[in-house]
């Protein structure tokens, strides 16, 4: 009887403990912010360079083109004026 109580708890902590998949939103750019011994921080949810440059003032860093973008996915929610091509 103790032996399926320890089971059926570790079954419990398992399924409690596990996180439902979820998609994730990417965006055409990214900031990319520091550097230093820890490589500093990303952020990809930029739709267009201008809106990475303006999050980047002050902060220093740099933008690039987001490769794991393949284009506008559900959730998104486009800027004012439609979905903006990357800039090259």
């Amino acid at each position: 009887m103790r032996s399926i109580l320890v089971l059926g708890f570790s079954v419990l902590a398992l399924v409690a403990g596990s996180d439902a998949g979820r998609a994730e939103i990417t965006y055409p750019w990214c900031a990319q912010y520091g550097g230093g011994r820890d490589g500093g921080g990303r952020n990809c949810g930029f739709w267009t360079y201008e809106q990475c440059r303006a999050a980047l003032s002050g902060n220093g860093g740099y933008c690039v083109e987001n490769a794991m973008y393949r284009g506008p996915s559900p959730g998104m929610i486009p800027p004012p004026g439609g979905v903006p091509l990357p800039r090259r």
